[in-house]
């Protein structure tokens, strides 16, 4: 046990670091006595004061001071350095002379601490770099140009192994970059030269000695106003004067290192105060140490960690001093593990944590500085692992300042924005519409004045995948030209991703604005519209067809046969019985059973003769009665037909013009035709009235397309859109197929189908063939001046018009609640009354829709009905003038008498005819108004009707 004990002992003797160890540092000539130096002093001081990590070792610093690219004195003050013991090395912080320390220790095995910024990604053997890996910077930079949305950059480098290096070789980023070197005598030209471009996001990597020559030439060339927004590399903006840009809203960002706000920093810091040369700056009336003094700092506890764990290490060799010379080849045998120890140490640090990953900073966090009301304030972090995260995103874009006017894009077009004719008129009151009055109501509420400016490529923004860039309106604010746009402007995802939205005060869609067709062209004969050629033509053979029918079936049937009494019946019973009286053929008796027999004959029944006798002996007192008296010759009709040709013709028409006639069917077969011909003049009738108002009552369009799938699907009718609109995206990123199909055909011909302005686009389809896809308040707004136009189909998406600002900006909000408001006192609906539908221009859509639903029957429409029926009384009258003409020949024929004078006289008799005036004829015509025909008489009235069967007798 003993034993044991003294083993362990002599152990641990053998493993303790000797109690002084060497240290070198190589510095610059300029930085003689600087706070670089300082600090490398002072934390060798406190490490020995403390004990802590070092409880029985003392740090003893070798300092060497080189001139500036002098790379042979310095390889010689290393060389003497390396001769007296030392067991690390720190510095320089020129690039081109801690190179070749760098070699030199590498060869050597001594581990090399350097504080720079190290452009080479290779890692170094037995190099350990405090300063951020560029790697991880190039991450910082280009998350913050990706979270202002920069899309247009200048970077300004002064050394060849500046920022420029780092930006170009490794930075994929979308933004363009203007990249020029420049030195404090060209720092003018250069600028001059980025204003000229009109470039606003620049980045500047200068020596920090030269800072404030930069400063003197931004003012000189006035670029220091809420445009312009300035990036600087260095790690210590807090310690220059910015007193001139505090007051012009001027946008200056920078990173810092230094964690200020740490227990550590606040320490050391407040130790260090105690001490004279402690190289300190006073900011503000707070100390603030540099990051490359607190770098050095941090370095020497970097180091005296690395033996701390060293020391604790069971498994080392012994830790030996040696002093190695640059002639010899022999290296110091502790080197590698001294370097091991420190690469893999953590130490808590003024600017953080410190460890390495290959003698390389891997984790750190860089403050994220920003000029804010007037002096610099911490408006966010960035780390590796989690990137920029912004605590006040308002203070990138500071509402706060008096007297800001606010840049206003916007885009001419009816009716929101426009132009006044008047060439007078300077600045905004220029412009006048929807959106003007809009922004004056939002201004007054949120508080901020602006100029409004129009646009110069008059498109509101659209991404160009060729270019990977934004034009229009969406370029202007996320290059920082315009704090806001008031236009209808469209929100959709794209813009979105680049630029913020407020709340949308105005909802639409994609609508198709097409020319109202020219109305169906009227026709003389239109009535006849509503029912087809064939289906007139059917009807007519239908009626001849059934006028015939029911003429034959009629002559077939006996029922149809009737007895009628001629219009002279009672002047020819009365001859009759006069005959019978004079012949004494007939008794009172015979003579009331021949009356009978008469009026039976009436009710069509036959008379039955029985006695052939009698029929001799009265067809001899007829024959007798002839010769005595030819001049009483009487001519009778006993049975007739009433369905002669042209009865059965007039029946039928009769029926068909619902009017009926005097004919009515007897027989069940002729009443069974009748039947089946009404019920068939029924359906025609109702079918041809009901489809008569249908096409003469209701105004008929010719609208070859009703949907977006009619204007996909046809080739006749062009359509396009907007050239550069949302409208434009929407059709080119749809996922539908019949979007994508008429995207691929407005590609195709672009020149042709796409147009520059909504004014354009509705005289193209005002010129007819073409459909214009717009968006609907737009398209509302000329459908209500031209009533010629309309919308085909409903909306083919739903969206909404927003006010768009700059990512992050703070009057986002505001202006959301502004319209928020305006819209529930019901502002905007006045706005939009006034500027849609109280212009004056409107057309009176509502009466056109009203004549369009019930338009009056004019001649036009049923002058053809009033054709047929004056062709039908010219008809009537000439075939009246035949027959008058005829029936006069007939009449000369039979008296001798000149044509002439029958017509007059026939004329004369129809003009005088009134009621029943009688026209004087000689006694051979006294009845020519019965109808030539036979008639028959009983034979013998006395004799038993069925004796002798059916005779009939019959006399001229």
């Amino acid at each position: 046990m003993f034993f044991c004990i003294i083993l362990s002992s002599i152990l641990v003797i053998a493993n303790a670091l000797p109690p002084v160890i060497r240290v070198g540092a190589i510095f610059t000539e300029d930085e003689r006595e600087s706070s670089i130096e300082s600090a490398f002093k002072y934390a060798i001081y406190r490490i020995n004061k403390e004990k802590a990590l070092l409880p029985k070792t003392q740090l003893v610093y070798d300092i060497e001071y080189v001139p500036r690219d002098d790379s042979f004195r310095t390889t010689k003050k290393v060389c003497r350095q390396l001769e007296a013991g030392v067991q690390a090395i720190f510095g320089p912080t020129d690039p081109l002379l801690a190179g070749h320390v760098q070699s030199i220790c590498e060869a050597y095995d001594i581990p090399h601490v350097e504080v720079r910024i190290d452009l080479e990604y290779s890692s170094k053997e037995f190099s350990v770099n405090l300063y951020p890996a560029h790697s991880l910077l190039t991450l910082a930079y280009r998350d913050v140009m990706v979270y202002l949305n920069w899309t247009k950059v200048a970077i300004i480098y002064e050394e060849d192994y500046g920022l420029f290096n780092l930006m170009h070789s490794t930075i994929e980023t979308k933004a363009e970059l203007y990249i020029r070197q420049a030195s404090p005598e060209s720092y003018r030209q250069v600028l001059r030269g980025i204003r000229q471009k009109e470039i606003y996001k620049i980045i500047v990597d200068t020596n920090p000695t030269h800072i404030k020559t930069f400063f003197r030439s931004i003012l000189q060339l006035q670029m220091n106003d809420h445009r312009y927004h300035y990036m600087f590399t260095t790690f210590d903006l807090e310690t220059y004067d910015l007193e001139d840009f505090r007051y012009n809203s001027v946008n200056i960002t920078a990173f810092r290192l230094v964690d200020v706000n740490s227990k550590r920093y606040l320490e050391v810091i407040d130790q260090m105060q105690k001490i004279q040369h402690n190289g300190l700056e006073n900011i503000n009336g707070k100390p603030y140490i540099k990051t490359d003094s607190a770098l050095m700092f941090d370095a020497v506890y970097a180091f005296a960690s690395g033996l701390h764990f060293l020391n604790l290490d069971d498994h080392r060799s012994n830790f030996g001093i040696q002093n190695l010379s640059c002639t010899s080849d022999h290296t110091w045998d502790d080197g590698v593990s001294l370097y091991n120890h420190i690469n893999s140490g953590i130490t808590d640090g003024l600017t953080g944590d410190v460890n390495f990953l290959e003698g390389r900073r891997s984790k750190f966090k860089l403050d994220i500085l920003k000029l804010k009301q007037e002096r610099i304030q911490k408006v966010g972090y960035w780390q590796p692992d989690t990137g920029v995260n912004i605590s006040d995103p308002t203070a990138f874009y500071d509402s706060n300042i008096a007297n800001i006017t606010l840049v206003v894009m916007t885009r001419e077009e009816r009716p929101y924005v426009m132009v006044k004719e008047d060439t007078n008129l300077t600045g905004n009151i220029r412009f006048e519409g929807f959106c003007i009055d809009l922004l004056k109501a939002i201004a007054q509420q949120v508080g901020f004045q602006y100029k409004i400016e129009l646009v110069p490529d008059n498109m509101y923004g659209v991404y160009i995948p060729e270019t990977n860039s934004w034009n229009g309106i969406v370029q202007e604010l996320m290059e920082r030209r315009a704090d806001l746009a008031v236009a209808s402007m469209t929100i959709n995802y794209a813009r979105e991703s680049v630029i913020d939205f407020t709340k949308p005060f105005m909802n639409l869609g994609i609508g198709i604005l097409f020319k109202i067709s020219d109305r169906a062209q009227t026709k003389f004969f239109s009535f006849m519209n509503p029912l087809a050629i064939d289906i007139w033509f059917y009807i007519a053979f239908g009626y001849i067809f059934v006028s015939i029918c029911i003429w034959i079936v009629a002559r077939l049937s006996p029922i149809e046969w009737v007895n009628a009494k001629p219009p002279c019946s009672r002047a020819c019973d009365h001859i009759l019985r006069e005959i019978q009286k004079e012949n004494n053929c007939f008794d009172d008796e015979q003579l009331e059973m021949a009356e009978r027999t008469r009026k039976m004959s009436e009710n069509s029944e036959l008379c039955l003769n029985s006695d052939n006798k009698f029929h001799d002996h009265q067809e001899a007192k007829v024959d007798e009665y002839d010769a005595s008296d030819d001049d009483n010759t009487v001519d009778l009709i006993r049975i007739q037909n009433n369905f002669t040709l042209k009865n059965s013709f007039w029946f039928a028409i009769g029926a068909l013009m619902q009017q009926g006639s005097d004919l009515y069917p007897r027989a069940t077969s002729t009443r069974i035709v009748g039947g089946c011909w009404f019920f068939f003049c029924l359906i025609i009738i109702s079918s041809y009235t009901a489809n008569l108002a249908a096409f003469l009552t209701v105004e008929r369009m010719i609208s070859p397309i009703e949907s977006a799938s009619d204007l996909a699907e046809q080739t006749e009718i062009s359509y396009g859109t907007l050239e550069g609109g949302s409208t434009m995206t929407f059709f080119r990123d749809s996922k539908i197929g019949i979007y994508q199909k008429m995207w691929r055909y407005m590609e195709n011909r672009k020149a042709a189908v796409f147009v520059k302005t909504y004014e354009d686009g509705i005289t193209r389809v005002m010129e007819g063939s073409y459909a214009f896809l717009m968006e609907s308040t737009m398209l509302d707004y000329a459908v209500q001046r031209d009533c010629n136009l309309t919308q085909i189909g409903g909306l083919l998406d739903s969206k909404g018009y927003g006010i768009a600002t700059p990512k992050g900006s703070p009057w986002r909000d505001k202006i959301s609640l502004a319209i928020l408001e305006l819209q529930e006192k019901g502002i905007i609906q006045i706005l939009y009354d006034k500027w849609w539908k109280n212009t004056g221009d409107v057309c009176n859509r509502d009466d056109k829709s009203k004549e369009s639903k019930a338009n009056a029957l004019g001649v036009e429409n049923i002058g053809g009905v009033f054709v047929v029926l004056l062709c039908g009384l010219a008809l009537a009258v000439v075939v009246a003038i035949f027959e008058f003409c005829w029936n006069s020949r007939k009449n000369l024929n039979t008296e001798n008498q000149s044509l002439c004078s029958e017509m007059a006289q026939e004329l004369r008799f129809a003009i005088h005819c009134h009621g029943s005036k009688s026209k004087h004829r000689p006694k051979k015509r006294n009845c020519l108004k019965c109808s030539a025909g036979t008639t028959y008489v009983p034979s013998n009235l006395s004799s038993t009707p069925n004796a002798g069967g059916v005779h009939y007798n019959y006399f001229n």
